[in-house]
């Protein structure tokens, strides 16, 4: 396996971003990173010259997957801030977004994308999002999902993929999995299970640019992005270079909850992305033995959060243990148990988001630039 040294050796023989001073001494690289035999760089240019630096991006790549003993490389592009690279000075002033704004393009062929998020980890955000797309699908609607929870990707585990994509015939773009009528892509299926992705914001958003924009997704109505919890600066940013459609937010009925629900519909209305609804997540339990119902986290929180927030509420999805066992299994529940009262919510749900989305997303607050594309 290559170490360090033998990848900045390398990368001596790729000219930085001036296109004279090698890379490693260009006080360039802003990130490397070697596990499991795979490289992880990331190098920091100047967000206006994004599309200008692409062939670097590319010589570095190939530079390290030449190395004996690598199995694979990811090399990114990133702008941390309007910072002069490899000039030695620093100008000032709030992080800018990569490639000039080349990242808010929408996809082609992708007609809408809707982000799936929550203000916290823990209330099923994932499973709600892949099963709303299995639903969509079996509306009939052509559905694909982004794994964007980059630290901590579900996606492969809830569709029963492990599969490494494959390259498209232009040697430059990934093939997306596909599970129960969805095209898949995640991080999680180029590394290994389990294996911790250190990276920081910067490479997050680079990364996720790539997975989003480097993949033959095809034509598809609606691509879902499972977006990672919180409303931290890699969100913002996230909701900030991605042209979301609209937002769904999933969250559980108690009060703590809510509270990290609120801040994520004010952090996609601060970025003016038009708030589709609410989900209420392990919303009640039903018994599976008397039949009688328990309101464990309590019970409509979410749907008051909605009304008082004056957003659409979506939908109930009860706390289940065949939703749990199906998950593990990598068999969603909505269409490996169509007629079950579970998968009955996530059917609802997706009709009314598509319904939503051909009406416009009138929670949005404001709603001024609902894009669908």
């Amino acid at each position: 396996m290559a170490a360090r040294d033998e990848v900045m050796a390398a990368l001596k023989g790729v000219p930085g971003p001036d296109g004279r001073t090698p890379l490693p001494e260009s006080g360039a690289i802003s990130g490397l990173t070697i596990r499991d035999g795979k490289v992880f760089l990331a190098i920091l240019i100047d967000p206006a010259e994004a599309r200008k630096m692409e062939p670097m991006r590319e010589q570095a790549e190939a530079a390290i997957k030449a190395l004996p003993g690598i199995a694979g490389a990811v090399v990114t592009l990133t702008a941390e801030s309007a910072r002069a690279v490899g000039g030695g000075g620093h100008a000032h002033g709030p992080p800018q977004r990569q490639g000039g704004g080349r990242s808010a393009a929408p996809i082609s062929g992708v007609k809408r994308i809707i982000a799936v998020a929550s203000g916290k980890g823990g209330v099923g955000k994932s499973t709600v999002a892949c099963n709303v797309a299995v639903a969509l699908a079996r509306l009939g609607f052509k559905v694909g999902v982004l794994d964007a929870d980059l630290y901590g990707p579900s996606m492969p585990k809830l569709f029963g993929l492990a599969a490494r994509p494959q390259l498209a015939p232009d040697g430059q773009r990934l093939i997306p999995l596909e599970s129960f009528g969805v095209r898949v892509m995640s991080i999680g299926f180029l590394i290994d299970e389990g294996a911790p992705v250190i990276w920081r914001g910067p490479m997050v958003i680079s990364a996720l640019n790539q997975l989003l924009r480097e993949v033959v997704w095809g034509d598809l109505d609606a691509l879902i992005v499972d977006m990672p919890p919180g409303t931290g600066d890699t969100q913002l940013t996230m909701a900030q270079n991605v042209p979301l459609s609209g937002a769904i937010i999933v969250s559980t009925p108690q009060d703590l909850a809510l509270i990290d629900a609120r801040r994520g519909i004010a952090m996609f209305q601060k970025v003016q992305v038009p708030i589709i609804g609410v989900v209420e997540n392990m919303s009640y339990f039903l018994c599976p033995h008397c039949g009688g119902r328990t309101d464990i986290f309590s019970h409509a929180g979410a749907r008051k959060e909605a009304e008082a927030l004056g957003v659409p509420f979506l939908g109930e999805v009860p706390l289940d243990l065949a939703i749990r066992q199906n998950s593990d299994e990598g068999l969603p529940v909505a269409a490996t148990l169509p007629e079950s009262a579970d998968a009955s919510a996530f059917m609802e749900i997706a009709r009314r988001v598509a319904d939503t989305l051909e009406a416009g997303a009138p929670g949005a607050k404001p709603a001024p630039r609902i894009r669908i594309v």
